[in-house]
Order: C-alpha cells, then sequence, then structure tokens
C-alpha cells in the first residue's frame, strides 16, 4: 500500500503547514538531500523549518518554474496560499502550475486544504458533503479542489488532499487560535473571541496535519479523494483558551466581541473585513469528522492531545519573544 517516495520530495510554501511537512519528512528519516522547499523569496520565514534543507526561490503560478522546481520529485506537497483576500484570482493559477510541475515529474500532488467549501453545514462536516459555500473564499477554495480532482480523474495527475481545521502550533500566528489567543494569554491579558466561544470548534494541530499530508503522499489508498486530518476531540474556543491558560500558569479574562461591533470594525480593517464573510465558522458549530482517515490509514498520526500541542505551542511563543517584559 505504500508507494516508492525514494525520490525528491518537494515543499512548495514555507508557511507553517510547509514548515510541518518539512520536519515530518525528517522525523521519518527522509534524506535532507531529498527535500527541497520552495517559496517566491528563497528566504526561511518565521515558523520552525530544519536548516539543512535546501531553499529555493520559485513562482509556482508559472508552469516553467513549476517544472524546475519539481523536477526528480516523486511527491509534491502544495502548502501554500495567496493571500487571504486573493484566492479567487489567485488560487487557480497556483493549482494550475502545481499540477504541471508534479504532472512533469509524474510525481503525486498533495494539497494541504481546509474546510471553507462546505458552506454551513448542520452536524459535523464529512468528505461526503457537498461544495454548497456561496462566499467568494469558499466557492475558491472549492473550484480549486475541483480542479484537482478533475486532474487526477483524467489522469493528468495523482492527487490526494488533505483538510485541516483551523490550526494551532509553533509558527502558527493567523489562525482562530493563533496569536489572538497565545499572545494575550501567556501575559495573562485580555483574550478577545470573535464567534460564539462556547460554540464546539474543530482546531487541527499544525505537526499533525503535516505529518497527515506526509502520509497521503506515501500511501497508494490517498490519492483521488479529500482526507479529514485526525483532530483532537472538539471543545469549544473558551475550552481552549482555558486549557492553554492552564499549560501557561496564568489567568487571563475572556470576553468575547460584539458581532455588530466585528461588521463595523470589519470596514475599517480589510483583514477583519475578510473575517466577516465566514463569521458563521466562529458564530456557529464547526465540528470536522476524521473518522475516515483514522480507519484507513490506522489513525497515523495520532491527534496530539490538545495540552501536548499547547505546551509546544506556548513554548515557541516564547521563544519568539512572547511574554518578555511583562
Amino acid at each position: 500500500m505504500t508507494r516508492p517516495t525514494d525520490g525528491r520530495h518537494v515543499v512548495v510554501g514555507t508557511g507553517p503547514v510547509g514548515a510541518a511537512v518539512a520536519r515530518a519528512l525528517v522525523d521519518r528519516g527522509t534524506p535532507a538531500s531529498s527535500i527541497r522547499l520552495v517559496n517566491r523569496s528563497g528566504e526561511p520565514g518565521e515558523p520552525p523549518i530544519p536548516s539543512d534543507l535546501e531553499l529555493v526561490a520559485g513562482d509556482v503560478s508559472d508552469h516553467d518554474r513549476a517544472r524546475d522546481v519539481c523536477a526528480g520529485a516523486a511527491v509534491v506537497y502544495l502548502c501554500a496560499s495567496p493571500p487571504y483576500g486573493r484566492w479567487p484570482e489567485a488560487f487557480p493559477p497556483l493549482m494550475d502550475g502545481a499540477i504541471a510541475g508534479a504532472a512533469a515529474a509524474d510525481a503525486r500532488l498533495v494539497f494541504a486544504d481546509n474546510c471553507y467549501m462546505y458552506g454551513p453545514v448542520d452536524g459535523p462536516m464529512t468528505e461526503d458533503l457537498p461544495y454548497d459555500a456561496e462566499t467568494e473564499k469558499g466557492t475558491a477554495r472549492a473550484a480549486v479542489a475541483r480542479r484537482l480532482l478533475d486532474a487526477h480523474e483524467d489522469g493528468e495527475v495523482d492527487a490526494a488532499i488533505g483538510r485541516a481545521s483551523d490550526f494551532y502550533g509553533p509558527g502558527v500566528r493567523h489562525s482562530l487560535v493563533g496569536e489572538r489567543v497565545f499572545e494575550p494569554v501567556i501575559t495573562g491579558d485580555r483574550v478577545s473571541l470573535i464567534g460564539d466561544p462556547d460554540a464546539p470548534h474543530t482546531v487541527t494541530y499544525v505537526d499533525d496535519f503535516g505529518e497527515s499530508l506526509v502520509t497521503l503522499g506515501a500511501d497508494d489508498r490517498a490519492p483521488g479523494r479529500a482526507w479529514h486530518v485526525p483532530n483532537a476531540p472538539t471543545r469549544s474556543v473558551r475550552e481552549f483558551v482555558d486549557l492553554v491558560a492552564e499549560v501557561a500558569g496564568t489567568d487571563p479574562t475572556v470576553r468575547r466581541v460584539p458581532t455588530l461591533l466585528v461588521r463595523a470594525l470589519g470596514i475599517a480593517s480589510s483583514r477583519i473585513g475578510e473575517t466577516v464573510e465566514v463569521f458563521y465558522q466562529y458564530d456557529e458549530p464547526f465540528v470536522v469528522d476524521d473518522a475516515a482517515f483514522v480507519e484507513t490509514f490506522g489513525d497515523r498520526p495520532a491527534a496530539t492531545p490538545l495540552p501536548e500541542g499547547i505546551a509546544r505551542t506556548i513554548e515557541w511563543y516564547r521563544s519568539v519573544g512572547a511574554g518578555e517584559g511583562e
């Protein structure tokens, strides 16, 4: 069931997910000489990446450059994402380029995805749900997922999709449970949460996401469909914050930002405005079912327990200066 992966592993994107894939490959014993990281600048970012790995500059939207950086690959991991507000126009050429690069190398293409394409749902999200999103971001995600699965069906490329919920972990800042939670909790300040803090909300530990994507790259049961990666049991965001505070040894206050204020701030702030479009994800239950992955791949990786993942995340935030001077 496991395919030969002794060629090059090409990781497109060096943000938190790409960095987690690189760490997972190294942890599995993949030689550093077989791992190539690709981003637009050719410079390392903030997330922790093993320093002895090759890092090259490349815009994968350029098909010629995509073929160059993917040459010799056994697996290509598409972990890059355009800026949040540019998904509709920037994601399709990125996906097309990744398909061109992986196809030229006869490599498997594994796409790091999220759950936006489903839109609001009644009950836990499973992989067989229709793509019913009506938001720009949800329809953009649906379009690139369909493009990749159609390419697989047509024999253009061997492909699999791994889907995560909102993730947290070393290097993760821009997330529902990123710096807006960890930094104020570490300093014991007020945590301001958007949406209903008591609604159940699945979160994904970023290193579990990386390990799961590597599993999808190696196992011949993976291609041709999307998989929800393993997650710890779902808790509410308030319960997650309470766990962070318990591990950090602080006692922050938690408040919900009023919905009308979030919408008003969205007019003045593009970053908040982009969140308003998918506000249902934060104000209603957002539960991701990972049973298919667990049953198929034997729970590899087993989801990291929340206290353990939170402890590692706090350690990273403190290593980059969170809480200094408090």
